[in-house]
């Protein structure tokens, strides 16, 4: 895939998607951080139930610390792996009260020293909260980058890496959002709706639906 259909497909997906921004309801850093970590192997939807209870008593380090992890599960039991991910909050809490301050950090190696945070986390946050140009590799952005060719790869390093090393400059701080959510409402998992798809005739996925407007016009 060339540098110009790229740009043109970025520059689509900012037309379709006017605000690229991430579906977690949160009101600080820090109900960000934990949401994300909740949202491991779970949808945003059912992460907002949760937190939407949760955050209305305790959103602050101090106050989800002072839950105690069976204190926390019982706001949070809804989600999948509730029980380890109340023991990492609960342990995050702890080191960021110890060490920040009660603040979430901005650099990669002090957010991957959190329990419960890894690299995809790390990039989330730094990107959403603290607007750095990062890529977080989830299975959206994996299936997108492989399905249509914008940033092939077998792991999600690699296949983030792909992504920094192509993007263009001009998108580069929205893309993981525009990829995301047109991952997760157009070119789905098992059957991507091709004939809603602003990329059709750009994507290079060779399973597509064209749709007869795009084949009449002699397109893909």
């Amino acid at each position: 895939m060339n540098a110009e259909k790229r740009y043109e497909i970025f520059k689509r997906l900012s037309v379709a998607i006017p605000k690229p921004e991430t579906e977690l309801e949160h009101s600080s850093n820090f109900e960000l951080l934990i949401a994300v970590i909740l949202s491991a192997q779970a949808t945003d939807k059912g992460v907002n139930i949760a937190t939407r209870k949760l955050y209305a008593v305790a959103n602050t380090p101090k106050t989800i610390y002072a839950l105690g992890i069976d204190g926390l599960e019982h706001y949070i039991k809804t989600i999948g792996l509730y029980h380890a991910k109340a023991k990492n909050v609960i342990a995050c809490c702890k080191m960021l009260i110890e060490q920040h301050d009660s603040q979430v950090p901005d650099t990669r190696e002090a957010l991957e020293a959190l329990p419960g945070v890894g690299r995809k986390t790390a990039n989330v946050i730094l990107n959403t909260a603290f607007g750095q140009p990062t890529i977080a590799v989830d299975t959206h952005l994996f299936r997108l980058g492989n399905r249509i060719k914008l940033a092939t790869g077998k792991t999600v390093l690699e296949v983030e890496k792909k992504y920094l090393k192509t993007i263009p400059k001009a998108f580069i701080q929205d893309a993981h959002h525009l990829l995301i959510l047109h991952g997760r409402y157009t070119c789905t998992a098992r059957k991507p709706k091709c004939g809603e798809c602003c990329l059709v005739d750009l994507c290079e996925y060779k399973q597509k639906e064209i749709p007869k407007k795009h084949l009449m016009a002699g397109e893909g």
